[in-house]
Protein backbone atom coordinates (compact mmCIF):
# COMPACT_ATOMS: atom_id res chain seq x y z
CA UNK A 1 0.00 0.00 0.00
CA UNK A 2 1.43 3.46 -0.83
CA UNK A 3 2.82 5.46 2.05
CA UNK A 4 0.43 8.39 1.45
CA UNK A 5 -2.63 6.10 1.58
CA UNK A 6 -1.31 4.41 4.68
CA UNK A 7 -0.80 7.75 6.32
CA UNK A 8 -4.38 8.77 5.45
CA UNK A 9 -5.80 5.59 7.00
CA UNK A 10 -3.60 6.04 10.06
CA UNK A 11 -4.80 9.59 10.55
CA UNK A 12 -8.40 8.49 10.05
CA UNK A 13 -8.01 5.70 12.61
CA UNK A 14 -6.38 8.08 15.05
CA UNK A 15 -9.22 10.58 14.60
CA UNK A 16 -11.80 7.88 15.26
CA UNK A 17 -9.94 6.71 18.35
CA UNK A 18 -9.95 10.26 19.68
CA UNK A 19 -13.76 10.52 19.38
CA UNK A 20 -15.73 10.87 22.56
CA UNK A 21 -18.59 8.54 23.40
CA UNK A 22 -21.19 11.03 22.12
CA UNK A 23 -19.27 11.58 18.89
CA UNK A 24 -18.94 7.87 18.31
CA UNK A 25 -22.69 7.38 18.96
CA UNK A 26 -23.59 10.10 16.45
CA UNK A 27 -21.19 8.64 13.91
CA UNK A 28 -22.60 5.13 14.34
CA UNK A 29 -26.20 6.41 13.99
CA UNK A 30 -25.27 8.37 10.88
CA UNK A 31 -23.60 5.35 9.29
CA UNK A 32 -26.58 3.14 10.17
CA UNK A 33 -29.07 5.63 8.71
CA UNK A 34 -26.97 5.95 5.58
CA UNK A 35 -26.75 2.17 5.24
CA UNK A 36 -30.50 1.69 5.78
CA UNK A 37 -31.34 4.46 3.30
CA UNK A 38 -29.03 2.95 0.73
CA UNK A 39 -30.54 -0.50 1.24
CA UNK A 40 -34.10 0.84 1.00
CA UNK A 41 -33.29 2.81 -2.13
CA UNK A 42 -31.66 -0.22 -3.67
CA UNK A 43 -34.63 -2.45 -2.84
CA UNK A 44 -37.09 0.11 -4.24
CA UNK A 45 -35.06 0.54 -7.43
CA UNK A 46 -34.71 -3.19 -7.97
CA UNK A 47 -38.34 -4.08 -7.10
CA UNK A 48 -40.20 -5.30 -10.20
CA UNK A 49 -43.37 -3.67 -11.50
CA UNK A 50 -46.44 -5.83 -10.78
CA UNK A 51 -49.38 -6.15 -13.16
CA UNK A 52 -52.64 -8.13 -12.82
CA UNK A 53 -52.41 -11.72 -14.00
CA UNK A 54 -56.10 -12.52 -13.44
CA UNK A 55 -58.91 -10.67 -11.66
CA UNK A 56 -62.32 -11.77 -10.42
CA UNK A 57 -61.09 -15.27 -9.61
CA UNK A 58 -62.94 -17.74 -7.44
CA UNK A 59 -61.25 -19.19 -4.37
CA UNK A 60 -60.40 -22.54 -5.99
CA UNK A 61 -58.95 -20.98 -9.15
CA UNK A 62 -56.92 -18.45 -7.15
CA UNK A 63 -55.47 -21.24 -4.99
CA UNK A 64 -54.52 -23.34 -8.03
CA UNK A 65 -52.85 -20.41 -9.79
CA UNK A 66 -50.95 -19.45 -6.63
CA UNK A 67 -49.66 -23.01 -6.31
CA UNK A 68 -48.49 -22.83 -9.92
CA UNK A 69 -46.68 -19.54 -9.25
CA UNK A 70 -44.97 -21.03 -6.19
CA UNK A 71 -43.84 -24.02 -8.23
CA UNK A 72 -42.42 -21.74 -10.91
CA UNK A 73 -40.72 -19.55 -8.31
CA UNK A 74 -42.55 -16.40 -9.43
CA UNK A 75 -43.28 -13.72 -6.84
CA UNK A 76 -46.89 -12.60 -6.60
CA UNK A 77 -49.21 -10.27 -4.74
CA UNK A 78 -52.92 -10.65 -3.87
CA UNK A 79 -55.53 -7.90 -3.86
CA UNK A 80 -59.33 -7.54 -3.78
CA UNK A 81 -59.57 -10.18 -1.10
CA UNK A 82 -57.60 -12.71 -3.15
CA UNK A 83 -59.72 -12.30 -6.28
CA UNK A 84 -56.90 -10.51 -8.16
CA UNK A 85 -53.37 -11.88 -8.54
CA UNK A 86 -50.49 -9.59 -9.53
CA UNK A 87 -47.16 -10.83 -10.86
CA UNK A 88 -44.04 -9.10 -12.23
CA UNK A 89 -44.69 -7.59 -15.64
CA UNK A 90 -41.95 -9.68 -17.22
CA UNK A 91 -43.66 -12.95 -16.20
CA UNK A 92 -47.32 -12.15 -16.88
CA UNK A 93 -47.53 -13.56 -20.42
CA UNK A 94 -45.63 -16.76 -19.64
CA UNK A 95 -47.81 -17.44 -16.61
CA UNK A 96 -50.99 -16.78 -18.56
CA UNK A 97 -49.96 -19.28 -21.20
CA UNK A 98 -49.13 -21.89 -18.53
CA UNK A 99 -52.47 -21.27 -16.77
CA UNK A 100 -54.36 -21.56 -20.06
CA UNK A 101 -52.58 -24.85 -20.84
CA UNK A 102 -53.70 -26.15 -17.44
CA UNK A 103 -57.31 -25.07 -18.09
CA UNK A 104 -57.25 -22.17 -15.66
CA UNK A 105 -59.26 -20.30 -14.68
CA UNK A 106 -61.82 -23.07 -14.73
CA UNK A 107 -64.68 -21.35 -12.88
CA UNK A 108 -67.39 -20.16 -15.23
CA UNK A 109 -71.00 -19.07 -15.04
CA UNK A 110 -71.87 -21.52 -17.80
CA UNK A 111 -73.74 -19.61 -20.45
CA UNK A 112 -74.59 -21.14 -23.78
CA UNK A 113 -71.59 -23.46 -23.43
CA UNK A 114 -73.84 -25.66 -21.27
CA UNK A 115 -75.83 -26.52 -24.37
CA UNK A 116 -72.70 -27.93 -26.04
CA UNK A 117 -72.43 -30.64 -23.39
CA UNK A 118 -76.05 -31.75 -23.63
CA UNK A 119 -76.53 -35.28 -24.87
CA UNK A 120 -79.10 -36.56 -27.31
CA UNK A 121 -80.81 -38.56 -24.56
CA UNK A 122 -81.62 -35.50 -22.44
CA UNK A 123 -85.24 -35.26 -21.38
CA UNK A 124 -87.46 -32.29 -22.02
CA UNK A 125 -87.11 -31.23 -18.39
CA UNK A 126 -83.31 -31.34 -18.59
CA UNK A 127 -83.36 -29.31 -21.79
CA UNK A 128 -85.62 -26.69 -20.23
CA UNK A 129 -83.52 -26.39 -17.09
CA UNK A 130 -80.26 -26.28 -19.03
CA UNK A 131 -81.60 -23.60 -21.35
CA UNK A 132 -82.66 -21.49 -18.37
CA UNK A 133 -79.23 -21.94 -16.76
CA UNK A 134 -77.60 -20.88 -20.01
CA UNK A 135 -79.67 -17.69 -20.08
CA UNK A 136 -78.84 -16.97 -16.44
CA UNK A 137 -75.13 -17.48 -17.06
CA UNK A 138 -75.07 -15.23 -20.11
CA UNK A 139 -76.94 -12.47 -18.29
CA UNK A 140 -74.66 -12.75 -15.24
CA UNK A 141 -71.47 -12.55 -17.33
CA UNK A 142 -72.85 -9.54 -19.20
CA UNK A 143 -73.75 -7.72 -15.97
CA UNK A 144 -70.30 -8.49 -14.51
CA UNK A 145 -68.77 -6.64 -17.46
CA UNK A 146 -70.25 -3.39 -16.14
CA UNK A 147 -67.93 -0.96 -14.40
CA UNK A 148 -67.90 -1.43 -10.63
CA UNK A 149 -69.61 -4.84 -10.62
CA UNK A 150 -67.51 -7.62 -9.15
CA UNK A 151 -69.90 -10.57 -9.27
CA UNK A 152 -73.49 -11.03 -10.43
CA UNK A 153 -76.03 -13.82 -10.19
CA UNK A 154 -79.30 -14.04 -12.13
CA UNK A 155 -82.29 -16.27 -11.34
CA UNK A 156 -85.15 -16.53 -13.84
CA UNK A 157 -88.71 -17.62 -13.11
CA UNK A 158 -90.23 -18.49 -16.48
CA UNK A 159 -93.74 -20.03 -16.30
CA UNK A 160 -94.42 -23.08 -18.38
CA UNK A 161 -96.60 -22.68 -21.46
CA UNK A 162 -99.85 -24.63 -21.22
CA UNK A 163 -103.10 -24.77 -23.18
CA UNK A 164 -105.28 -25.37 -20.13
CA UNK A 165 -105.20 -21.80 -18.88
CA UNK A 166 -106.48 -18.73 -20.65
CA UNK A 167 -103.98 -16.34 -19.07
CA UNK A 168 -100.33 -17.05 -18.21
CA UNK A 169 -98.19 -15.33 -15.58
CA UNK A 170 -95.44 -12.98 -16.66
CA UNK A 171 -91.83 -14.16 -16.26
CA UNK A 172 -89.78 -12.53 -13.49
CA UNK A 173 -86.08 -12.24 -12.74
CA UNK A 174 -83.97 -11.70 -9.63
CA UNK A 175 -80.51 -10.17 -10.00
CA UNK A 176 -77.95 -10.21 -7.19
CA UNK A 177 -75.07 -7.77 -7.64
CA UNK A 178 -71.89 -7.50 -5.55
CA UNK A 179 -69.91 -4.36 -6.27
CA UNK A 180 -66.23 -3.66 -5.74
CA UNK A 181 -64.99 -2.10 -2.49
CA UNK A 182 -66.10 1.49 -2.17
CA UNK A 183 -68.33 1.36 -5.29
CA UNK A 184 -72.10 1.78 -5.31
CA UNK A 185 -74.42 1.51 -8.29
CA UNK A 186 -76.15 4.69 -9.40
CA UNK A 187 -79.67 4.94 -10.78
CA UNK A 188 -78.51 4.76 -14.39
CA UNK A 189 -76.63 1.52 -13.79
CA UNK A 190 -79.62 -0.04 -12.02
CA UNK A 191 -81.84 0.99 -14.94
CA UNK A 192 -79.34 -0.57 -17.33
CA UNK A 193 -79.39 -3.89 -15.42
CA UNK A 194 -83.19 -3.89 -15.31
CA UNK A 195 -83.67 -3.17 -19.01
CA UNK A 196 -80.89 -5.57 -20.04
CA UNK A 197 -82.53 -8.39 -18.11
CA UNK A 198 -86.11 -7.65 -19.17
CA UNK A 199 -85.19 -7.26 -22.84
CA UNK A 200 -83.42 -10.63 -22.84
CA UNK A 201 -86.51 -12.63 -21.84
CA UNK A 202 -89.62 -12.79 -24.00
CA UNK A 203 -92.66 -11.26 -22.30
CA UNK A 204 -90.74 -9.76 -19.37
CA UNK A 205 -91.37 -6.13 -18.45
CA UNK A 206 -88.89 -3.85 -16.60
CA UNK A 207 -91.20 -3.96 -13.60
CA UNK A 208 -90.72 -7.74 -13.43
CA UNK A 209 -87.03 -7.48 -12.49
CA UNK A 210 -85.75 -7.28 -8.91
CA UNK A 211 -82.19 -6.07 -8.24
CA UNK A 212 -80.55 -6.54 -4.83
CA UNK A 213 -77.00 -5.55 -3.85
CA UNK A 214 -74.63 -7.28 -1.44
CA UNK A 215 -75.80 -5.10 1.48
CA UNK A 216 -79.36 -6.34 1.09
CA UNK A 217 -80.65 -3.05 -0.31
CA UNK A 218 -83.46 -3.44 -2.86
CA UNK A 219 -82.48 -1.37 -5.88
CA UNK A 220 -85.44 -2.47 -7.99
CA UNK A 221 -88.58 -4.25 -6.85
CA UNK A 222 -91.02 -6.37 -8.83
CA UNK A 223 -94.13 -4.36 -9.68
CA UNK A 224 -92.43 -1.11 -8.73
CA UNK A 225 -89.48 -0.74 -11.03
CA UNK A 226 -85.94 0.46 -10.66
CA UNK A 227 -86.94 3.45 -8.57
CA UNK A 228 -87.25 1.25 -5.49
CA UNK A 229 -90.04 0.88 -2.95
CA UNK A 230 -92.82 3.36 -2.33
CA UNK A 231 -90.98 4.77 0.70
CA UNK A 232 -87.88 5.36 -1.35
CA UNK A 233 -89.93 6.97 -4.08
CA UNK A 234 -91.62 9.27 -1.58
CA UNK A 235 -88.27 10.24 -0.05
CA UNK A 236 -86.72 10.92 -3.45
CA UNK A 237 -89.71 13.00 -4.52
CA UNK A 238 -89.76 15.03 -1.31
CA UNK A 239 -86.03 15.68 -1.48
CA UNK A 240 -86.23 16.74 -5.13
CA UNK A 241 -89.10 19.19 -4.47
CA UNK A 242 -87.50 20.52 -1.28
CA UNK A 243 -84.18 21.16 -3.06
CA UNK A 244 -85.92 23.05 -5.84
CA UNK A 245 -87.93 25.27 -3.48
CA UNK A 246 -84.98 25.81 -1.13
CA UNK A 247 -82.70 26.87 -3.98
CA UNK A 248 -85.30 29.42 -5.11
CA UNK A 249 -85.83 30.84 -1.61
CA UNK A 250 -82.08 31.14 -1.01
CA UNK A 251 -81.95 33.48 -4.00
CA UNK A 252 -84.92 35.50 -2.76
CA UNK A 253 -84.45 35.82 1.02
CA UNK A 254 -80.83 34.77 1.35
CA UNK A 255 -79.12 31.61 2.47
CA UNK A 256 -80.26 30.38 5.88
CA UNK A 257 -83.28 32.69 6.09
CA UNK A 258 -85.88 30.14 4.96
CA UNK A 259 -86.55 26.47 5.59
CA UNK A 260 -88.72 24.11 3.55
CA UNK A 261 -90.48 20.87 4.48
CA UNK A 262 -92.29 18.72 1.89
CA UNK A 263 -94.66 15.88 2.78
CA UNK A 264 -95.90 13.66 -0.05
CA UNK A 265 -98.58 10.98 0.08
CA UNK A 266 -97.40 8.29 -2.35
CA UNK A 267 -99.59 5.45 -3.53
CA UNK A 268 -98.30 1.97 -2.78
CA UNK A 269 -100.74 0.19 -5.11
CA UNK A 270 -99.78 -1.11 -8.54
CA UNK A 271 -102.47 -1.96 -11.10
CA UNK A 272 -103.00 -2.82 -14.75
CA UNK A 273 -105.82 -1.21 -16.73
CA UNK A 274 -107.18 -2.34 -20.13
CA UNK A 275 -109.43 0.01 -22.15
CA UNK A 276 -111.16 -0.54 -25.49
CA UNK A 277 -112.68 2.30 -27.52
CA UNK A 278 -114.71 2.16 -30.77
CA UNK A 279 -115.12 5.00 -33.30
CA UNK A 280 -116.92 5.14 -36.66
CA UNK A 281 -114.91 6.75 -39.43
CA UNK A 282 -116.74 9.44 -41.35
CA UNK A 283 -117.07 9.28 -45.16
CA UNK A 284 -115.96 5.67 -45.34
CA UNK A 285 -118.15 3.31 -47.40
CA UNK A 286 -119.72 0.29 -45.75
CA UNK A 287 -117.83 -2.95 -45.80
CA UNK A 288 -120.91 -4.83 -47.12
CA UNK A 289 -124.57 -4.04 -47.60
CA UNK A 290 -127.62 -6.29 -48.19
CA UNK A 291 -131.11 -5.08 -49.15
CA UNK A 292 -134.21 -7.39 -48.99
CA UNK A 293 -137.48 -6.26 -50.65
CA UNK A 294 -140.87 -7.97 -50.28
CA UNK A 295 -144.08 -6.96 -52.11
CA UNK A 296 -147.65 -8.35 -52.22
CA UNK A 297 -150.48 -7.50 -54.62
CA UNK A 298 -154.12 -8.43 -54.02
CA UNK A 299 -157.69 -7.39 -54.85
CA UNK A 300 -159.27 -5.67 -51.94
CA UNK A 301 -159.44 -6.74 -48.35
CA UNK A 302 -157.08 -6.03 -45.63
CA UNK A 303 -153.43 -6.83 -45.93
CA UNK A 304 -152.25 -9.64 -43.79
CA UNK A 305 -150.36 -8.71 -40.66
CA UNK A 306 -149.45 -9.88 -37.23
CA UNK A 307 -152.37 -10.27 -34.89
CA UNK A 308 -152.06 -8.84 -31.44
CA UNK A 309 -153.58 -9.93 -28.18
CA UNK A 310 -156.95 -8.79 -29.27
CA UNK A 311 -156.54 -10.63 -32.56
CA UNK A 312 -156.62 -7.36 -34.39
CA UNK A 313 -154.61 -7.04 -37.56
CA UNK A 314 -151.44 -4.98 -37.08
CA UNK A 315 -150.53 -4.68 -40.74
CA UNK A 316 -150.98 -1.64 -42.85
CA UNK A 317 -154.31 -1.45 -44.49
CA UNK A 318 -154.62 -0.74 -48.18
CA UNK A 319 -157.64 -0.29 -50.27
CA UNK A 320 -156.18 -2.30 -53.12
CA UNK A 321 -154.62 -5.10 -51.01
CA UNK A 322 -150.97 -4.25 -51.98
CA UNK A 323 -148.10 -4.81 -49.37
CA UNK A 324 -144.41 -3.75 -49.79
CA UNK A 325 -141.51 -4.40 -47.31
CA UNK A 326 -137.79 -3.53 -47.62
CA UNK A 327 -134.96 -4.69 -45.21
CA UNK A 328 -131.41 -3.25 -45.43
CA UNK A 329 -128.37 -4.74 -43.65
CA UNK A 330 -125.18 -2.63 -43.70
CA UNK A 331 -121.77 -3.49 -42.04
CA UNK A 332 -119.79 -0.27 -41.47
CA UNK A 333 -116.04 -0.04 -40.71
CA UNK A 334 -115.34 0.57 -37.03
CA UNK A 335 -112.03 1.74 -35.44
CA UNK A 336 -111.18 -0.29 -32.37
CA UNK A 337 -108.43 0.82 -29.93
CA UNK A 338 -107.30 -1.49 -27.12
CA UNK A 339 -105.05 0.20 -24.52
CA UNK A 340 -103.28 -1.72 -21.79
CA UNK A 341 -101.84 0.51 -19.10
CA UNK A 342 -99.67 -0.56 -16.15
CA UNK A 343 -99.99 1.81 -13.19
CA UNK A 344 -96.92 1.35 -10.98
CA UNK A 345 -96.73 2.26 -7.34
CA UNK A 346 -95.43 5.69 -6.49
CA UNK A 347 -98.17 7.94 -7.83
CA UNK A 348 -98.59 11.17 -5.84
CA UNK A 349 -101.96 11.33 -4.12
CA UNK A 350 -101.36 14.59 -2.30
CA UNK A 351 -98.50 16.80 -1.17
CA UNK A 352 -98.06 19.68 1.23
CA UNK A 353 -95.27 22.26 1.34
CA UNK A 354 -94.46 24.22 4.48
CA UNK A 355 -92.17 27.26 4.31
CA UNK A 356 -90.86 29.29 7.25
CA UNK A 357 -89.24 32.68 6.52
CA UNK A 358 -87.05 34.51 9.02
CA UNK A 359 -88.81 37.59 10.37
CA UNK A 360 -85.56 39.57 10.45
CA UNK A 361 -85.43 39.62 6.64
CA UNK A 362 -89.16 39.61 5.99
CA UNK A 363 -89.47 43.39 5.78
CA UNK A 364 -90.60 44.33 2.30
CA UNK A 365 -91.45 40.75 1.31
CA UNK A 366 -94.86 39.90 -0.04
CA UNK A 367 -96.06 36.62 1.42
CA UNK A 368 -98.49 36.17 -1.44
CA UNK A 369 -95.72 36.40 -4.00
CA UNK A 370 -93.62 33.91 -2.02
CA UNK A 371 -96.59 31.53 -1.90
CA UNK A 372 -97.09 31.76 -5.67
CA UNK A 373 -93.41 31.10 -6.31
CA UNK A 374 -93.42 28.08 -3.99
CA UNK A 375 -96.58 26.70 -5.60
CA UNK A 376 -95.08 26.93 -9.06
CA UNK A 377 -91.74 25.47 -8.02
CA UNK A 378 -93.32 22.54 -6.16
CA UNK A 379 -95.94 21.74 -8.84
CA UNK A 380 -98.92 22.24 -6.56
CA UNK A 381 -102.19 20.80 -7.89
CA UNK A 382 -105.14 22.35 -6.05
CA UNK A 383 -107.63 19.89 -7.57
CA UNK A 384 -105.59 17.04 -6.12
CA UNK A 385 -105.73 18.61 -2.66
CA UNK A 386 -102.18 19.99 -2.48
CA UNK A 387 -101.53 22.81 -0.02
CA UNK A 388 -98.81 25.44 0.52
CA UNK A 389 -98.21 27.23 3.81
CA UNK A 390 -95.84 30.21 4.11
CA UNK A 391 -95.30 31.76 7.54
CA UNK A 392 -93.01 34.54 8.75
CA UNK A 393 -91.51 33.57 12.09
CA UNK A 394 -88.52 34.50 14.22
CA UNK A 395 -85.68 32.06 13.90
CA UNK A 396 -83.92 30.76 16.99
CA UNK A 397 -80.28 31.74 16.61
CA UNK A 398 -79.09 29.71 19.60
CA UNK A 399 -78.74 26.56 17.55
CA UNK A 400 -77.00 28.43 14.76
CA UNK A 401 -74.60 30.06 17.21
CA UNK A 402 -73.88 26.71 18.83
CA UNK A 403 -73.34 25.12 15.43
CA UNK A 404 -71.07 28.00 14.43
CA UNK A 405 -69.13 27.63 17.66
CA UNK A 406 -68.86 23.87 17.13
CA UNK A 407 -67.62 24.42 13.59
CA UNK A 408 -65.10 26.99 14.82
CA UNK A 409 -63.95 24.61 17.56
CA UNK A 410 -63.61 21.76 15.07
CA UNK A 411 -61.67 24.02 12.70
CA UNK A 412 -59.41 25.12 15.57
CA UNK A 413 -58.83 21.52 16.65
CA UNK A 414 -58.03 20.56 13.08
CA UNK A 415 -55.65 23.50 12.74
CA UNK A 416 -54.00 22.61 16.09
CA UNK A 417 -53.57 19.01 15.00
CA UNK A 418 -52.15 20.14 11.69
CA UNK A 419 -49.76 22.54 13.45
CA UNK A 420 -48.76 19.78 15.88
CA UNK A 421 -47.96 17.53 12.95
CA UNK A 422 -45.93 20.28 11.32
CA UNK A 423 -44.17 20.91 14.65
CA UNK A 424 -43.32 17.22 15.04
CA UNK A 425 -41.89 17.08 11.56
CA UNK A 426 -40.03 20.33 12.20
CA UNK A 427 -38.57 18.99 15.45
CA UNK A 428 -37.44 15.80 13.73
CA UNK A 429 -35.87 17.75 10.89
CA UNK A 430 -34.34 20.26 13.33
CA UNK A 431 -32.91 17.45 15.45
CA UNK A 432 -31.42 15.83 12.39
CA UNK A 433 -29.98 19.13 11.20
CA UNK A 434 -28.61 19.97 14.66
CA UNK A 435 -26.96 16.55 14.93
CA UNK A 436 -25.47 16.98 11.46
CA UNK A 437 -24.23 20.50 12.29
CA UNK A 438 -22.73 19.33 15.57
CA UNK A 439 -20.93 16.59 13.70
CA UNK A 440 -19.61 19.13 11.24
CA UNK A 441 -18.50 21.40 14.08
CA UNK A 442 -16.70 18.55 15.83
CA UNK A 443 -15.10 17.52 12.57
CA UNK A 444 -14.08 21.11 11.83
CA UNK A 445 -12.53 21.55 15.27
CA UNK A 446 -10.55 18.37 14.91
CA UNK A 447 -9.46 19.44 11.46
CA UNK A 448 -8.28 22.80 12.84
CA UNK A 449 -6.45 21.06 15.67
CA UNK A 450 -4.77 18.74 13.23
CA UNK A 451 -3.86 21.75 11.13
CA UNK A 452 -2.33 23.47 14.18
CA UNK A 453 -0.41 20.32 15.06
CA UNK A 454 0.81 20.13 11.48
CA UNK A 455 2.00 23.71 11.75
CA UNK A 456 3.72 22.94 15.05
CA UNK A 457 5.25 19.79 13.63
CA UNK A 458 6.51 21.79 10.71
CA UNK A 459 9.26 22.92 13.04
CA UNK A 460 10.65 19.43 12.65
CA UNK A 461 11.07 20.08 8.98
CA UNK A 462 13.36 22.96 9.84
CA UNK A 463 15.40 20.54 11.93
CA UNK A 464 15.56 18.06 9.09
CA UNK A 465 19.05 19.20 8.15
CA UNK A 466 20.38 18.01 11.49
CA UNK A 467 19.06 14.57 10.74
CA UNK A 468 20.62 14.33 7.29
CA UNK A 469 22.95 11.38 6.81
CA UNK A 470 26.73 12.08 6.73
CA UNK A 471 28.30 12.85 3.40
CA UNK A 472 31.21 10.49 4.03
CA UNK A 473 30.05 6.87 4.18
CA UNK A 474 31.26 4.79 7.05
CA UNK A 475 30.57 1.25 8.13
CA UNK A 476 28.34 0.50 11.07
CA UNK A 477 29.63 -1.96 13.58
CA UNK A 478 26.13 -3.19 14.42
CA UNK A 479 22.63 -2.66 13.11
CA UNK A 480 20.90 0.48 14.28
CA UNK A 481 18.46 -0.21 17.04
CA UNK A 482 14.86 0.91 16.41
CA UNK A 483 13.90 4.31 17.70
CA UNK A 484 11.96 4.02 20.94
CA UNK A 485 10.23 7.05 22.39
CA UNK A 486 8.79 6.99 25.84
CA UNK A 487 5.07 7.77 25.38
CA UNK A 488 4.92 9.30 28.86
CA UNK A 489 8.23 11.11 29.48
CA UNK A 490 8.79 12.35 32.96
CA UNK A 491 11.81 14.60 32.44
CA UNK A 492 13.59 16.58 29.75
CA UNK A 493 17.05 15.65 28.60
CA UNK A 494 19.85 18.13 28.95
CA UNK A 495 20.95 19.63 25.66
CA UNK A 496 24.00 21.59 24.73
CA UNK A 497 23.72 25.30 24.94
CA UNK A 498 22.79 27.10 21.78
CA UNK A 499 20.91 24.25 20.11
CA UNK A 500 17.49 25.91 20.10
CA UNK A 501 16.05 23.61 17.45
CA UNK A 502 16.77 20.52 19.48
CA UNK A 503 15.15 22.19 22.48
CA UNK A 504 12.04 22.87 20.44
CA UNK A 505 11.93 19.28 19.27
CA UNK A 506 12.28 18.10 22.85
CA UNK A 507 9.46 20.39 23.98
CA UNK A 508 7.27 19.18 21.14
CA UNK A 509 8.02 15.58 22.06
CA UNK A 510 7.02 16.27 25.64
CA UNK A 511 3.78 17.95 24.57
CA UNK A 512 2.65 15.41 21.95
CA UNK A 513 4.89 12.35 21.87
CA UNK A 514 2.62 10.33 19.56
CA UNK A 515 2.53 12.94 16.78
CA UNK A 516 6.30 13.47 17.17
CA UNK A 517 6.94 9.74 16.77
CA UNK A 518 4.73 9.64 13.66
CA UNK A 519 6.62 12.58 12.15
CA UNK A 520 10.01 11.03 12.91
CA UNK A 521 8.92 7.74 11.35
CA UNK A 522 7.76 9.58 8.25
CA UNK A 523 11.09 11.42 8.00
CA UNK A 524 13.07 8.21 8.43
CA UNK A 525 10.93 6.47 5.77
CA UNK A 526 11.61 9.33 3.37
CA UNK A 527 15.35 9.31 4.02
CA UNK A 528 15.68 5.52 3.90
CA UNK A 529 13.53 4.15 1.05
CA UNK A 530 12.93 0.44 0.97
Amino acid sequence: MPAQLSAVFRRLGGAIRDFTVAQRTVAIIGVAVLALGTAALTMWATQPSYTPLYSGLSGSDANTIVEQLRTDGVSYQLSDGGATILVPEADVYDERLKAAAAGLPSASTGGYSLLDNMGVTASEFQQSVTYKRALEGELASTIEAMKGVQTASVRLAIPEATVFTEETADPTASVFVATQNGVSLNADQVQAIVHLTSASIDGMAPTDVAVIDASGVVLSAVGVGATGSAGQQAGDYEERVRSSVQAMLDKVVGTGNATVVVAADVSTEAAQRVEESFTAPEGTPALNEAVTTESYSGSGGTAAGVLGADTAATGDAATDGTFTSEDTTRNNAINKVTETRTIPAGAINRQTVSVAVNADVADGLNVGNITSLVSSAAGIDVARGDAVTVEVVSFNAAGADAAQAALAEAAAAEAAERNAGILRVGLIVAGTVVAFVLGLIVYARRSRRQSRESIELSELVQAQSSLDPPTVPFALQQPMAPLVIDPMPTRAYALPDGDQRLADIDALALRDPQSTAEMLRGLMDDRHPA
